[in-house]
Order: structure tokens, then sequence, then C-alpha cells
């Protein structure tokens, strides 16, 4: 059905007739004649299917995903294939960005945000297929003059190889040129910071109000995510008879059984929510159960923390990294000091390895614990001790002196002799 000819120059051609008994030809350029006899039995593949009016095999249609943009456009200007579209990437990232109303706003805003970059840095203009994994590297390169951090970056190419994976499986392009980029978030000990009880009974002086003390109360003491776990908590969640707070958590809602977890109004954070309570009775009716706990303070995250800091500086310390992260890292690191671990991140809300890697903290207190309390006390062992004393009782019984100042043990042995004694 098809043939293999060699020009003088070694270059390489397919020639075959198809459908409508036309003489077509696929210039292969110089290749291994191996290869060029591959690509002539996919054609006649192609060419058969055409012919018949019948789908293509799976073997081959997989051929044809992974073809190279030149075969594909030979192979496309012979008739054999329907040549995909080259998407623009300004136009598919904006369609793509409209199509996910599944996210939440604040992902949203994320993937804006990667977004102007790519097209910062590449064009509106640019086909997605012309973008390579060379492309990618120095996108990452860009992004590491511009000043970004490494976890920064990191969240870009996460979200860029959300866009070029749908991209992939939309065959607009062969293959994700991010997909070797590194994603995960690495811990960064250097932004660890405790918030000492000192420190945050200070701040709890210097906020406003009482429904500010809550916030801070609630991530230091609650170990709440700030601000979506405050701001869609509400007087139905909290359990005052069982000492208890259901906390709704929207960021990990998605996932089966992570919608809800539930926490104890720990002792710390009892008069802070009473507090808000009572203030709801004063200039309200009985606060119902959808009714939000925080009303004076719904803003964004970057509103909120903004205002931190100008709460800390008044108390008089100087605004620690990650504000309320870090709360929440000190909450995890004081009650994995009384309970088990599973129970605390059951309460925090991650798992053992995130909270391991990014919130547990090596403090001073330890250091000092360390110090003060040898790890093996051997001498102050009771098994120790009472073993002892026992051996030491019984060898003062064998060496105990009689009148003349010789033991009676040591004189029964020199009577009898080291030998056994005889009938």
């Amino acid at each position: 059905m098809a043939s293999i000819s060699t020009d003088r120059n070694g270059r390489r051609k397919i020639q075959f007739t198809d459908a409508k008994r036309k003489r077509q030809t696929v210039r292969l350029g110089k290749m291994p004649k191996r290869d060029a006899q591959s690509i002539k039995i996919k054609v006649e593949a192609l060419l058969a299917a055409q012919i018949s009016k019948r789908p293509i095999d799976d073997e081959t249609a997989r051929w044809v995903a992974s073809l190279d943009d030149w075969l594909e456009c030979r192979l496309a200007a012979v008739g054999l294939l329907r040549r995909r579209e080259s998407a623009l990437l300004g136009e598919y990232l904006d369609g793509y960005i409209k199509s996910r109303t599944d996210v939440k706003p604040i992902t949203r805003v994320k993937y804006k945000t990667t977004r102007n970059y790519l097209i910062e840095a590449f064009g509106s203009a640019r086909c997605l297929r012309d973008i390579t994994q060379g492309d990618a590297d120095e996108w990452r390169r860009r992004l590491s003059r511009k000043g970004h951090a490494e976890n920064t970056i990191r969240k870009h190419m996460a979200v860029a190889k959300v866009f070029f994976n749908a991209a992939t499986r939309m065959k607009l392009i062969d293959a994700n040129p991010f997909e070797d980029q590194k994603a995960t978030i690495q811990p960064n000990a250097e932004r660890f910071y405790f918030v000492s009880k000192e420190e945050a009974d200070k701040a709890l002086a210097a906020c406003p109000d009482a429904e500010w003390r809550l916030i801070f109360a609630l991530s230091r003491y609650g170990g709440l995510r700030c601000p979506s776990e405050h701001l869609a908590l509400t007087w139905g969640h909290v359990d005052w008879e069982n000492d208890r707070i259901r906390v709704p958590s929207p960021k990990t809602e998605h996932h089966a059984g992570k919608a809800l977890r539930t926490i104890p109004i720990f002792p710390e954070l009892r008069p802070h929510l009473e507090a808000v309570f009572d203030e709801c009775w004063l200039h309200s009716a009985e606060p119902q159960g959808d009714s939000p706990v925080i009303r004076n303070y719904r803003n964004t995250n970057a509103n909120l923390r903004t205002r931190l800091k100008r709460i800390i500086r008044q108390a008089g310390l100087e605004p620690w990294p990650k504000l309320f992260q870090n709360c929440r890292s000190t909450r995890e690191t004081e009650l994995i000091e009384s309970f088990p671990i599973h129970v605390v991140c059951s309460w925090i809300g991650n798992t053992e390895a995130v909270a391991k890697n990014h919130y547990l903290q090596v403090t001073e207190a330890h250091f000092r614990k360390a110090t003060q309390n040898p790890t093996h006390p051997v001498h102050d062992s009771p098994v120790w001790d009472g073993q002892k004393k026992q051996e030491s009782l019984q060898l003062s019984e064998f060496f105990t002196p009689d009148n003349d100042g010789q033991s009676l043990n040591m004189k029964k042995i020199a009577e009898a002799g080291l030998e056994p004694a005889r009938p």
C-alpha cells in the first residue's frame, strides 16, 4: 500500500495512493531506514482506516497522540490526520480559569497570579505546543530573579502543572513541559517561631476588643486556621455542655470526613469565647445556631494579618514570621508534650507527616529540660536500688564477724574445706 524511497542525498520519503486515488508523498528527511519502516507501517494503518471508514486501532491511536509537530504536520498535509488545534497561551489560561467554577475564590486568585507570571514571561500569543521544558526551566529562574522564595516558586510551579496537565488531557499538547519541575513545599525551619505564653498575653492585652482577642486565642490556643476556620465558625458549632467545638474546615472539606473536626474548649480559650458570647447577649438577642462567632472582622486574610502586625507592635513586640501559622505551630508543639500525636493531629487538623515537617518545633524549653534531666538516670532506678540492697544484705550476713573479729561463715568454710563433704 505504501513504499519507501531514498534520494541521492539520503533523504527518505513514503509514497502511497490515498482513498481518492491520488498519489501522495510524506517527506521524512534523513533518518535510519528502520525508523522510516516503522512510520510506513503506521501510515498504512491510517490509510486502511481511512479507506474502510473505520476508527484506527488503539496502538495506532497512541502512536498518533505521541507524534511530534513536524511529523503530524506532514501526515495532516496528505490527509491522513486532522491537524490538532494549537491553542494560544493567554486564551487557553483565561478559558481554563473561567471553567474552574468548582474551586474556592482564594484558589482562583492563586490561579490568576500564576497566569499573570506566565503571560509576562511567554506572552499571551505564545502557542502552548511551543513551550518546552527549557522554557519551564527559564521561567523558574525568572521567578527566582524576581526575588520569590523557593517555596513560593514551587507553589507557582504546582499551579502551572495543573494548567498544562489539563491541556495534555485535552490533547492540546503532547506532554507537560512542567512535569519535571519541583513543586512540593519544603519545611523552612528558619521561619519557625514559638509564640510564648508571655508574648501571647501581651498581644491579647493589646487587642482592641473581645472579638480580636478571640481571633488571636482561636489561633494560639485553639489551633484554628485563620481566616477560613475563624469566619466559618458559628455558635451552633460550640457545644458548651460537653466543652467541645466542632470546627468547620473549608480547606479540607473536599476530602472525605475532613469537613469538620472536634476540639476541646481549652481553658486558655474559654474566657475569650465566653466574653464574645456575652457581648452578643448585650447587643442583640440570643445568638442563633447559624450566627457567626466573628461578626465585625469578616475581611480578607491580608487585612487580618496587617491588623495583627499593628497589634503586636503596640504590645512592644516584633512581629514574627507567618503570624497565624506559627500560632498553630506553637499550639501543636505544646499539645504534643501532653497528648499522643494522633490525638493532637486530630485537633489541629493535619497529618502526622505534615505536623513533623511543617509544625512541630524544637524549643529552648526542650534544651533546658534535656540538660536538667539526664537521659539515662541509672542511679535512680528503683529496680537497681532494690537489687543493690538485696546483694548488700547477703554480703553483710556472709561476712558478719564474731567476737574474735572473724566471720562466722568464713570459719565454717575453713572447718569444712572447699571440697564437698563426704558421707
